[in-house]
């Protein structure tokens, strides 16, 4: 009862800002020239208003996946599952999704080439009760995390929209998360994807094929001309041969909203 209560003065709190909604119709004909029925939300740190498009689907929470290592990773180095994000995990020897996964990795490139299996180790080291009262802490999406501590993420409890997920990308930016300074810092870096003249882009993908169609994501946030700005696109994915147009499209919002 006392996590259920901390849970919703947390959730309402995170509610109090930003909750004004602009639809922008260069960011919708770019989905629909695509063919894609999905979504994509941006708000500028600190200010009271979010834009994008269809906001009904921004609303609506979905299976995080992969976008979860941003929380995990938080979660496994504040609670010292592991040491930092360079602590290597070593490979068990057996057969992985990718081949590029067969070897002994650090939490770091785990993070950039998004092997699941160090992130299930990470979670298992950190444990279910642990785990439950971090992603709580977090007002992390529904707070839901189940009973099983290595695949919650990937086919549920936990869920979380579009709108939650620049809510909590927000807070990290701000360095206001329940974890260090360094903590954040540290998993902040990981999360760069690629840098320009004036800007800085911070992203993770995800994919979860747990329902059907499948979901994939693409959430961050750009830093630009001192300003930060946080984004999460979600769209049906049904084979990996969709992956590509999350970032894609991902990028051509940015733009067309004058970032990158």
């Amino acid at each position: 009862m006392k996590r259920l209560l901390l849970a919703t003065l947390l959730m309402l709190a995170a509610q109090v800002h930003a909750q004004e909604w602009l639809e922008n119709p260069a960011v919708g004909a770019l989905f629909k020239q695509a063919g894609v029925d999905g979504t994509f939300v941006l708000h500028e740190v600190g200010s009271d208003q979010l834009q994008g498009y269809n906001q009904t689907r921004a609303q609506t929470r979905f299976y995080p996946a992969s976008t979860f290592k941003i929380p995990n990773s938080l979660i496994g180095i504040g609670t010292g599952a592991v040491s930092s994000v360079d602590e290597v995990f070593p490979w068990d020897g057996k057969p992985k999704y990718l081949k590029s996964w067969e070897h002994d990795m650090s939490l770091r490139e785990a993070f950039k080439v998004s092997n699941y299996p160090v992130y299930q180790v990470l979670a298992r080291r950190v444990g279910l009760k642990r785990m439950q009262d971090q992603v709580v802490a977090l007002n992390y999406g529904n707070a839901e995390v189940g009973d099983q501590v290595d695949t919650f993420w990937l086919d549920g409890p936990l869920m979380i929209s579009a709108i939650e997920q620049t809510e909590f990308l927000e807070r990290l930016v701000q360095d206001k998360l329940p974890f260090s300074s360094q903590v954040q810092a540290s998993v902040r870096e990981i999360s760069l994807l690629e840098e320009g003249p004036n800007w800085r882009l911070y992203a993770k993908t995800g994919w979860s094929t747990a329902s059907k169609p499948g979901i994939g994501w693409w959430v961050g946030w750009v830093e630009q001309d001192g300003r930060y700005y946080t984004f999460a696109l979600n769209m049906p994915m049904v084979d990996i041969k969709d992956a590509g147009k999350r970032i894609e499209l991902g990028k051509a919002s940015l733009k067309s909203l004058g970032l990158l």
